[in-house]
């Protein structure tokens, strides 16, 4: 029964603290405070300072601002202008025309974000205005960039991995890898919907773009050379094993500051406003984590994860059963968190069910990630949803169904994954190791 009023403790607290507009990470402090006074009898201050000092000082975590970075420094520069001039000619023949400039722009810049808000923004700012020009669906633009955005929680280099591999004390390099064939399939089965609808649909009536020679669109593709070439680097090294993911983060801000340099966009101004931006993003995102961190230890004292994981084992739930549950768990929690706090915020009792059931971590962290992408377009507070209001001013009723089918893509890629774990697997499997 104390586990029962535990737990019936810890949710009151935390949605308090939430509903009166506390900081994630603060309301995570308060729900530890209290579940370590009331259940435990450790110095509770002694425990806060040392638990947040660990989280903090994380050399692991040292990847996650300089990836930030790396991502504000290419929002400023020309890389998306540049993206449409080099993938425009060799998409806009293809079913559903240059509709697909927003899943692979996205997927692109992705790569090179780590962000699914920076690169909606940064993708969003480009195409919208092209592809309406050209007469596209509105509901197939808005719903293809919501979707395809949230890529950026996948494709490495991710925050999301990043903390979800610092919170459960995995190899980033290991989930960056897990997170590269999921996610390149999963732009493809967006590219494949908008194939099909392009077909079916009634009001697609694009204006018919003029050809080009194949000579005119490799002269085109140069413009794709600069952000390939830092994809390159930063992924490479790691692949090859030369570089771990911190040292990789550092050779694409280096690589970042050098193209934002060569295009003339690196100025006293933008070089302060991409530093202070990532130092804002780096700030909330440690918050969080300490406050995680606090949360793991509070719980671990009252024996709450055990005590839940020995409570699934008890009702013996398959391996299948106990996903099932999980995805519909992260679904509605993701229509009131963002994702990144989703995963910080339900480790600590995930985890060991997920250990207890014998499912690798590895692949687990690309589970999660998918199912949290759901959350960056589901309402009440669905932030991909929020940025596209404020970029296309329609109301949030038309965006959630433009971006419904993007979510329903996003399921099916959930039981892909449960079909085939070597998607997530493979890669990391046959990974070189890296040095340090």
């Amino acid at each position: 029964m104390t586990e029962i009023y535990a737990i019936v403790l810890f949710l009151i607290v935390l949605f308090v603290l939430l509903g009166t507009g506390v900081w994630v990470g603060l309301a995570l402090m308060g729900v530890a405070w209290v579940g370590m006074e009331l259940f435990t009898t450790r110095p509770v201050g002694d425990a806060m300072i040392t638990t947040i000092w660990a989280s903090s000082s994380s050399w692991t975590l040292t990847a996650l601002p300089l990836f930030i970075w790396m991502g504000e420094i290419l929002y400023r520069t020309r890389l998306s202008e540049d993206m449409f001039k080099g993938l425009s000619p060799w998409l806009a023949r293809l079913p559903g025309g240059l509709v697909h400039t927003n899943i692979v722009a996205c997927t692109v810049f992705a790569a090179v974000s780590g962000s699914s808000a920076a690169t909606l923004t940064t993708v969003g700012k480009m195409s919208i205005p092209e592809l309406r020009a050209r007469r596209y669906p509105e509901k197939m633009i808005i719903g293809t960039l919501a979707g395809a955005a949230t890529l950026g929680l996948m494709i490495p280099p991710s925050l999301a991995l990043i903390v979800y591999g610092v919170t459960v004390n995995e190899s980033i390099t290991k989930l960056f890898f897990a997170g590269v064939f999921p996610g390149l399939l999963l732009a493809a089965m967006f590219m494949g919907y908008v194939a099909v609808v392009s077909f079916t649909s009634k009001d697609w009536n694009p204006s018919v773009e003029t050809g080009m020679s194949f000579g005119e669109k490799i002269a085109n593709s140069r413009f794709l050379l600069p952000v390939f070439a830092l994809i390159a680097v930063v992924i490479g090294s790691m692949y090859l094993g030369y570089a771990t993911a911190t040292e990789a983060a550092a050779i694409g801000v280096i690589g970042a500051l050098t193209l934002a340099l060569f295009q003339g966009s690196l100025t006293a101004t933008s070089f302060r406003e991409s530093l202070m931006g990532a130092m804002r993003t780096s700030a909330m995102i440690a918050l969080i984590l300490a406050g995680a961190a606090f949360l793991k230890l509070s719980m671990g004292f009252t024996g709450l994860p055990r005590a839940l994981a020995d409570g699934i084992a008890a009702m013996e739930l398959g391996r299948f059963q106990l996903l099932m549950a999980l995805l519909v768990f992260y679904i509605v929690l993701g229509m009131f968190l963002d994702g990144i706090s989703s995963v910080v915020l339900t480790m600590a009792i995930v985890e060991p069910m997920v250990r207890s059931a014998g499912i690798d971590l590895i692949w687990f962290g690309i589970f999660v990630v998918v199912v949290v992408e759901m959350a960056q377009i589901t309402p009440p507070i669905g932030f991909n949803l929020f940025v596209l209001q404020g970029m296309t001013e329609h109301e949030m009723g038309y965006i959630t169904k433009a971006a419904l089918p993007m979510f329903a893509i996003m399921v099916l890629m959930v039981f892909v994954l449960i079909w085939f774990p070597e998607l997530a697997t493979w890669l990391p499997d046959n990974l070189r190791q890296t040095p340090g």
